[in-house]
């Protein structure tokens, strides 16, 4: 490949951070010059002392405005003309659609992720029906487009919007063994601390998992559960603040240091009912050796093996989740400890994020041997 210049579309740096690290340090290890472009925030100067370019691009991610819709597709045709870059990675809805619908006007390479469905592709009415259009218009031309389960796989194929040379399974994002190495197990001193980290939404089993939390606490004194992530919808902000006030756990707000938070609780909960592609919550809980409690839903049920590494129940439930939880503090301490050695030894198995990379490195040449045949 002579034109060595990467281009990297998100609506997040912080999602780069997180989930897409490893995958940058590979292609600047590898001798690529790698372009960044998302909104702004803290951490572009971290991506840009580790040799990234960075381009600001301002949008709302999941606003509907088509007038701002149509200023970030202008504003990724003028992109993609300056960098004038070998393949273009798009990640995050807007950045796979809009930077999908340039890279296909302007003839450059794509290579797309989708992460989950979300609501519209899953629902029905006119929002599923363009998006489907977007992203069969978007995709048309797309070198590889990675999808995280099977479900999504088929969901692609059977609404034509990938077709089978262009789709690609992957175990997730992934998870980084090192940055969430397998810690001691928390010392049996007679509290269990559970811990939710997700976004702060219904579909998250945000609701399930106060209501839950509080009845348990009121049998169990000495079992609480924190709660982390941005407030996705408003009318939770009073609901937290009370949530706090009945001893059940604190709500801890957006934290960056997952690990932290993780490392000092006896397991993770998520009794998600969002449209998963592959919890990366879950993965992190596991590889650092703590078991999961979550839903029998896709991109739940795949992160552990129920009643080895964690403990599965139905969704949108609080009476499931509340049994759940029941059978948790009923494991004896040295079951919990060897339900988490189970879990990371599944993520050291099938979801190591080098698997990853490696599948972007082997798309990449993908796209060098179409160049040059």
């Amino acid at each position: 490949m002579k034109n060595k210049t990467i281009l990297i579309l998100s609506n997040d740096v912080d999602y780069l951070y997180t989930l897409r690290l490893e995958t940058i340090e590979r292609l600047l290890k590898d001798g690529f010059s790698v372009s960044l472009s998302a909104p702004s925030n803290d951490r572009v100067e971290f991506f840009e002392q580790l040799g990234c370019t960075f381009y600001p691009t301002e949008f709302t991610p999941r606003g509907k405005n088509p007038v701002s819709n149509l200023a970030l597709l202008l504003k990724y045709v003028r992109l993609i003309k300056q960098v004038q870059p070998a393949v273009v990675l798009t990640y995050t809805i807007k950045a796979n659609i809009y930077g999908g619908l340039v890279c296909r006007m302007l003839h450059a390479p794509q290579i797309a992720n989708m992460t989950g469905l979300g609501k519209a592709l899953m629902g029905k009415g006119v929002l599923q029906s363009t998006i489907q259009k977007l992203l069969r218009i978007a995709f048309k031309r797309a070198s590889t487009v990675f999808l995280q389960n099977e479900r999504d796989l088929n969901y692609f194929l059977d609404h034509k919007i990938t077709n089978k040379e262009q789709s690609v399974l992957i175990p997730g994002s992934g998870v980084n063994l090192a940055r969430h190495p397998l810690e001691e197990y928390p010392e049996d001193d007679g509290t269990i601390r559970l811990i939710f980290i997700a976004r702060i939404i219904k579909d998250k089993g945000i609701e399930e998992m106060m209501d839950a939390a509080i009845k348990i606490h009121q049998i169990h004194p000495n079992v609480t559960c924190d709660i982390a992530g941005f407030i996705g919808e408003d009318e939770y902000e009073t609901q937290l603040k009370a949530y706090g006030e009945t001893g059940a756990g604190s709500y801890l707000g957006f934290q960056k240091d997952i690990h932290a938070l993780i490392k000092r609780s006896h397991a993770v909960v998520l009794p998600s009912y969002h449209l998963e592609g592959i919890a990366n919550v879950l993965l992190e809980g596991a590889a650092c050796g703590r078991p999961v409690l979550s839903t029998n839903h896709i991109g739940c049920r795949e992160t552990f093996d129920d009643g080895v590494s964690g403990i599965m129940f139905e969704p949108q439930s609080t009476e499931a989740l509340i049994s759940a939880i029941e059978k948790f503090i009923a494991i004896p301490y040295e079951e919990k400890r060897e339900m988490g050695l189970a879990g990371r030894k599944k993520v050291e198995k099938e979801f190591n994020r080098q698997v990853i990379v490696e599948a972007y490195m082997r798309a990449i040449e993908m796209v060098a041997v179409k160049e040059f045949l």
